[in-house]
């Protein structure tokens, strides 16, 4: 736990309103407010700390509020030429994205959300604050306990405040699609940052300078796009990423793979990730220890 002169007045004030008894929630942007489903009624509802508190662009790390919009964060970066690849609406704030722990559909090319958290300060079911991780890549060792808070849908601890990676923007990004074999463009571009597949069309996006852009985007038969399709409004299914080639969905289901990553988005509402015994046990465990009076967001439920 960090000392109390290294904590931001906005930090300590949450804490105080966060309390130390009686059901809470944190509310962000309820972009993603339907997973896990909704807190038991009566729940009492707070909201984060907003807000850059600072951005070190030669170290390319970035500290703020965990109540602060994507579409703030993304201005403040981008001046510098700097981003973090959430890939979630402007108005969902930081701390929610983490919660929630939904990757972006960049995430082929730039990996899971929890790989650009640095650091996590947050409340605890007694009210008390609980630093994790460090402020810079290179303090970051061993068990990377913030991480654990990703996904965690607000069941371990309240986010306050998150230190997180930056990368470069790219130069260019630029989407493409066409009806090709999904494995094949997998296995023939270097570093594409997304593959969506439908069952029969494959749409691309593929990110850098012009010139790599254009060499890439030649190889297939392309047809560029302004972006993405839609995504089904259902769930979400994860498999092995190499069983996308055998796993069969149903005729009459609307669904889009992310080919490489192994995750289906269907219209179906009760898809949810594969669990397993030892999974499930593992987090009831971490629950337990972590919010044993079931203050913390009673009633959501974490998928894994």
């Amino acid at each position: 736990m960090s000392r109390v002169e290294d904590i931001d007045q906005e930090v300590l004030e949450f804490a105080k309103i966060v309390g130390k008894s009686g059901p809470v929630t944190v509310v962000g942007g309820r972009t993603q407010w339907a997973v896990g489903g909704p807190p038991e009624p009566g729940t009492r509802e707070v909201r984060a700390p907003a807000g850059i508190w600072s951005h070190e662009p030669e170290e390319m790390t970035v500290r703020c509020g965990g109540g602060t919009t994507l579409g703030e964060l993304s201005e403040q970066l981008a001046h510098h030429g700097q981003m973090v690849p959430f890939d979630m609406p402007a108005e969902a704030t930081v701390g929610g994205v983490l919660a929630v722990g939904h990757s972006g559909l960049r995430r082929l090319r730039y990996g899971d959300i929890r790989d650009f958290v640095l650091q996590i300060r947050h409340v605890d079911h007694t009210g008390q604050i609980v630093s994790s991780g460090g402020p810079t890549v290179k303090n970051v060792s061993g068990y990377d306990l913030c991480r654990l808070m990703v996904g965690s849908l607000g069941k371990f601890g309240c986010i306050a405040e998150v230190t997180l990676r930056c990368l470069p923007i790219p130069a260019i990004t630029r989407w493409f699609t066409g009806i090709l074999d999904p494995f094949e463009v997998h296995n023939q571009l270097y570093r594409p940052s997304s593959i969506l597949w439908d069952g029969n069309r494959v749409w691309v996006c593929i990110e850098g300078v012009l010139s790599d852009v254009a060499a890439q985007a030649a190889i297939f038969d392309f047809e560029e796009v302004a972006g993405p399709p839609s995504l089904p409004a259902g769930g979400r299914l994860a498999i092995e990423p190499k069983g996308l080639r055998t796993h069969k969905q149903e005729s009459d289901q609307s669904w889009i793979a992310e080919v490489g990553v192994g995750l289906i988005h269907t219209d179906l509402p009760a898809a949810q990730r594969h669990i397993n015994d030892v999974n499930v046990s593992l987090m009831e465990e971490l629950e337990e220890r972590l919010n044993p009076n079931n203050r913390l967001n009673p009633g959501r439920q974490v998928l894994i």
